[in-house]
């Protein structure tokens, strides 16, 4: 028992220092991006058709790549985005950081995103002026670190969507419209903190919109029954899953797809 005190002491000390040990964000070129299910740092996802093509950065949550944000990559290819889903965590040696979100930190994390958007703005295939962000839990929070004016690289992305992020206070205007979609059931990353986010900002013009889904828990657009998960209960909404597809559809066409 006394050995297992120490650990509980001494565990989130190296959390920390880990995280100060990879301060750098990934830098994306044809050796680190892959296909589909390739486990590359960055697995890319290609619409139907010849291009050029607006793109979107996916950030994935504190459980890392998996099926659920695939399953959104191929959904934004179906819209006629270039899909850009980066592992923040396996190219550091990290699987999880749920309830240990300093790990990875949200910046390190937003970083990763906008190095991603510079490898986009390369591709011959990829507009280079229309290029958002999705994010999702811990994501949704490097998301909310991104559409901030500092710091941040130039230029940052054109539309961000961010599902049930951590929102902590805004320490610098809105440089991105952004849309917050949220259940507000969630237990993990409650919905008034990012209610206090949005009315707390300085927009400088940009949109900053929520919406928040009676009921809905963490993951509401997952496909698991509700459960509980690293202390957390979290789960599927149909419901709230199909309306906050429909949103993030709709608030991304109206930024990123060609009017005529």
């Amino acid at each position: 028992m006394p050995h297992r005190r120490i650990i509980c002491r001494i565990w989130p000390i190296l959390l920390l220092l880990l995280a100060a040990a990879a301060p750098e964000p990934q830098q994306f070129d044809a050796i680190d991006v892959g296909p589909p299910l390739s486990n590359a740092p960055g697995e890319l996802f290609l619409p139907n058709g010849a291009g050029p093509f607006p793109a979107m950065v996916v950030l994935h949550g504190c459980d890392g790549v998996g099926p659920h944000y695939r399953t959104w990559a191929h959904r934004l290819a179906g819209w006629g985005y270039v899909a850009l889903l980066v592992d923040s965590f396996r190219p550091r040696g990290v699987i999880t950081v749920c309830n240990h979100g300093l790990l990875i930190p949200p910046d390190l994390q937003a970083a990763d995103g906008f190095a991603a958007a510079a490898y986009l703005r390369g591709r011959t295939d990829v507009q280079p002026d229309r290029i958002g962000v999705v994010g999702f839990s811990h994501g949704g929070w490097a998301v909310l670190k991104a559409v901030l004016a500092a710091p941040r690289p130039s230029p940052g992305f054109a539309a961000a969507v961010a599902l049930y992020p951590g929102c902590e206070w805004p320490d610098a205007p809105l440089v991105t419209d952004t849309l917050i979609l949220i259940g507000d059931a969630d237990d993990w990353t409650p919905a008034a903190r990012c209610q206090r986010w949005r009315d707390a900002v300085r927009t400088g013009g940009h949109t900053v919109a929520i919406k928040i889904y009676p009921g809905a828990l963490h993951g509401f657009d997952t496909a698991a029954t509700p459960h509980d998960y690293a202390g957390h209960h979290v789960g599927g909404d149909p419901v709230a899953a199909a309306d906050a597809i429909e949103q993030t559809r709709r608030f991304l066409a109206e930024r990123l797809l060609p009017t005529n």
